[in-house]
């Protein structure tokens, strides 16, 4: 499978897991937290295993970058966290940031 492809996948598993720290109400709660474990696991080693041909630092900061953009924007539906001019700037730049490494 493409790294690029395996990186996405693991990012968006970054994003469930974070998700899934909030439904979890800190480990508090037992399905949601096994869900969030699995997640994180998951991710770490699709991460590990892209990591395998991609540069570390590229690999890593477009982990993360997927991991927050899509954390952002599932927490404006989700729970209804404000959104305005400056937080959709903020996520244009991440996405910019994850393009930019890409074809970099």
């Amino acid at each position: 499978m493409n790294p690029w492809a395996i990186v996405a996948i693991a990012g968006l598993m970054e994003t469930g897991w974070a998700l899934g720290l909030k439904y979890s109400d800190g480990f508090s709660r037992l399905w949601p937290s096994v869900a969030t474990l699995v997640m994180a696991v998951a991710s770490f080693w699709l991460l590990s295993i892209a990591m395998r041909t991609l540069p570390v630092g590229t690999a890593y900061a477009v982990w993360v970058g997927i991991g927050a953009v899509g954390t952002a924007v599932a927490a404006v539906f989700l729970f209804q966290e404000p959104v305005n001019a400056l937080r959709v700037a903020g996520i244009g730049l991440i996405l910019a940031g994850i393009v930019a490494l890409k074809f970099a």
